[in-house]
């Protein structure tokens, strides 16, 4: 098997995994905040991201992957700046309408892009301009509903919208600058992460339920719920990591909406969550948009190993990570952007994969 299919199956592995732990994780966390109560999203990923981890030293003592220590700065400055943009979002999802936060989501994309043109001078083509446009349409679609304005909700957003760009850039980059794998990433971070959504989490969980962490009551059922869900975001930060460092941070937007239009089949189909015709018509457009925006990716991936075969993919990046990227990669990447684990609530308040 050659390097190039050595990769792609990789790369395959990771979307697959990150896409099953998030829906997983979703239905998990639906059942802790819908039925069990427990809405404390900030404090529950602060938990996630201790747990991930433990579960990484075990495996370093395990001899599973080799420690690579490096800038030191750049890690603690990575890991603060993931831990402030998921407490930026569930601010933003508290602050704003469920049809803003859903607008919100959705302007990371374009905004990912603008910043990658701007600051790395990375070259789109029209045809994936056109298929992110379409995407977005029809996700826009599907989840948008009600959008109502409010002065801080807006200014949180924009700053939640900045904040998770900036991370899931600096994950793609920091994986192929120092050369590290998205495992060795994501153990030097979690603690930086961890730590600064365990000291703001019950200050904004309090904050936006009015209730305290500390008082609520931990039944053996929830407990179950709460390990079950920690569990599970071990594979969901891995994927994410693994994602952004195998393909780029707008891939790994677009994978994150064909997981919201996942999980919103699958409340309607085993749940019986309310659908209506609106919610499929979006569903189809996106999954038109995903398949173009891939299909155009892997096409321009193969204009440019045509035209110079001899060169070491090291040049100029552009964006040609489709969801199933055929190039190689130069570092151990991982999937998703920076381990922005986003565990945050989603369109019916559930904690996002």
């Amino acid at each position: 098997m050659s390097e190039g299919q050595k990769f792609q199956l990789g790369t395959v592995g990771a979307l697959s995994l990150s896409v099953v732990s998030s829906v997983s994780i979703v239905i998990c966390n639906k059942a802790l905040i819908s039925t069990l109560g427990f809405t404390f999203a900030t404090t529950l990923t602060s938990w996630h991201l201790l747990v991930t981890f433990c579960s990484l030293h075990m495996a370093l003592w395990m001899k599973l992957f080799e420690h690579k220590p490096f800038d030191a700065r750049a890690v603690m400055g990575f890991g603060i700046l993931n831990g402030i943009s998921i407490g930026l979002l569930n601010l933003s999802l508290g602050f704003n309408s469920v049809g803003f936060y859903q607008m919100t989501k959705l302007a990371i994309i374009p905004c990912t892009v603008l910043l990658e043109t701007l600051f790395f001078r990375k070259q789109f083509s029209r045809s994936i301009q056109l298929s992110l446009t379409i995407l977005l349409m029809g996700v826009g679609i599907a989840t948008v509903t009600d959008l109502q304005l409010n002065v801080l909700g807006s200014i949180l957003s924009l700053l939640a919208v900045l904040t998770t760009c900036v991370a899931q850039i600096m994950t793609n980059t920091i994986q192929k600058k120092f050369r590290v794998s998205s495992t060795q990433l994501l153990y030097q971070s979690c603690p930086y992460q961890a730590l600064t959504l365990f000291i703001v989490g019950p200050f904004l969980d309090g904050l936006l339920t009015n209730k305290n962490v500390l008082a609520f009551k931990y039944t053996p059922l929830v407990l179950f719920f709460i390990v079950l869900s920690c569990l599970i975001s071990v594979s969901v930060n891995f994927s994410t990591f693994l994602v952004i460092g195998k393909t780029s941070p707008v891939t790994y937007q677009v994978l994150g909406h064909l997981k919201t239009c996942l999980v919103l089949a699958f409340g309607y189909v085993l749940l019986r969550d309310p659908f209506s015709w609106r919610n499929i018509l979006g569903i189809l457009i996106a999954v038109v948009g995903m398949v173009l925006y891939s299909y155009c990716c892997t096409l321009e991936n193969q204009q440019k190993q045509n035209e110079a075969p001899a060169k070491l993919p090291e040049v100029k990046e552009s964006e040609t990570d489709p969801l199933i990227s055929a190039e190689n990669g130069t570092g151990i990447l991982a999937d998703g952007g920076v381990p922005k684990v986003v565990p945050l609530w989603n369109s019916n308040k559930d904690l996002d994969a």
